[in-house]
């Protein structure tokens, strides 16, 4: 209590206390500035931007919707570049302290210039999809990462160009650099030219049922700049790297245009003539009337006496979906199933099954 009445006695003034050119009141201006962007942060986040949400909420397009969303993160960070925006103020530009607020003031508006840019790309890309029926839906996918990537670059660079790093040597010493890697990174770059391939040629898109012969089958997932993730039936991711599909020949279920049924049936050998071509019109009958079915020039229907096996005689059936989905084809195949065992059965055929017959054959012993 006596200090303290010391201090007052001898007229301490906080303005007497510098600390880096700066009186102690400055510093607790800029304390309470911190406070006040805390504050506006809180006001910002529960106020105006639930007000302004209201407002866009009400609008018809999705686009300003999607846009407020994403500029959200970046309005939040704004009070702060303010503060130090403030601060930088107070400082001398000519003093080291100045200089030193001065780059932090520019840092922190560089990434709220950018951060801006980069979150305007995420609505905005909906525009780019609606290139999808031109370009592959992968290829878009790249165009809008490669855009934000370079924004990040770019923001990069102009962060070093702030605190005087120079970014013309660095890309040349990259330059160097990757030259060297790319010595070593041959399958690097090898996988990244076929990944551009297999977009540029639509080979596959996303979605896309494939088969890479001695590797797998499933679904495309996502084609990356190195490799490609396709999930197996057993839904078991497996990365694949590009260059193979620039090598081996990809099966492409989901680009044909129907499915195809090819059966064989057996009939058992006490089947009569007329049984069976009853059998055989009946089904063409069924294949041409169903709208299940595809028949033209270009895809014709088989139903016809095909070989006699050990054990049957067998009849083909070849024919094609009028649908390229697996659900619905595999509901079209039992109805088929069914009605070719309702036909059998009412014409009184029999399946054949593997059977042997063994004839066993009688000897008599005469006496010599």
């Amino acid at each position: 209590m006596e200090y303290l009445n010391k201090l007052i006695s001898n007229n301490f003034n906080f303005s007497t206390i510098e600390i880096f050119g700066l009186s102690l009141l400055n510093y607790i201006f800029f304390l309470l500035l911190f406070m006040l962007a805390f504050l506006l942060n809180g006001f910002i986040a529960t106020f105006i931007i639930n007000r302004v949400k209201s407002i866009v909420k009400k609008t018809t397009n999705q686009i300003d919707d999607k846009l407020f969303d994403a500029l959200l993160p970046p309005l939040k960070f704004l009070p702060l570049v303010l503060v130090f925006f403030f601060i930088s103020l107070s400082f001398n530009n000519q003093s080291n302290i100045g200089q030193f607020f001065f780059k932090i003031n520019n840092t922190l508006a560089t990434i709220f210039i950018f951060w801006l840019i980069h979150q305007s790309l995420i609505p905005l890309s909906s525009l780019f999809f609606k290139l999808e029926k031109v370009l592959s839906k992968a290829l878009v996918n790249w165009i809008t990462n490669s855009f934000k990537y370079l924004i990040i670059f770019l923001a990069i660079a102009a962060i070093l160009e702030t605190w005087g790093i120079k970014i013309g040597p660095i890309i040349a010493g990259l330059g160097l650099l990757g030259v060297a890697v790319a010595l070593g990174a041959q399958d690097l770059f090898k996988n990244l030219i076929s990944g551009v391939m297999i977009l540029m040629e639509k080979r596959f898109q996303i979605g896309d049922v494939i088969l890479v012969p001695g590797h797998t089958e499933g679904v495309v997932e996502q084609i990356g700049f190195r490799s490609t993730l396709i999930r197996k039936f057993d839904s078991s991711p497996i990365t694949i790297p590009n260059y193979i599909f620039a090598e081996a020949p990809i099966l492409n279920y989901s680009n044909r245009n129907y499915r195809r049924v090819n059966w064989t049936i057996g009939l058992e050998y006490s089947s009569t003539l007329e049984q069976i071509k009853k059998l055989n019109e009946s089904i063409s009958s069924y294949l041409q009337n169903s709208k299940n079915f595809i028949i033209n020039e270009n895809y014709k229907s088989f139903v016809r006496l095909d070989k006699f096996s050990d054990s049957s005689i067998d009849i083909i059936i070849i024919c094609f979906t009028s649908t390229k989905d697996w659900d619905v084809y595999l509901q079209i195949k039992e109805e088929l199933a069914l009605e070719i065992k309702t036909k059998v059965e009412k014409i009184g055929l029999n399946f054949a099954f593997p059977s042997q017959s063994i004839y066993i054959e009688k000897s008599s012993n005469k006496n010599s």
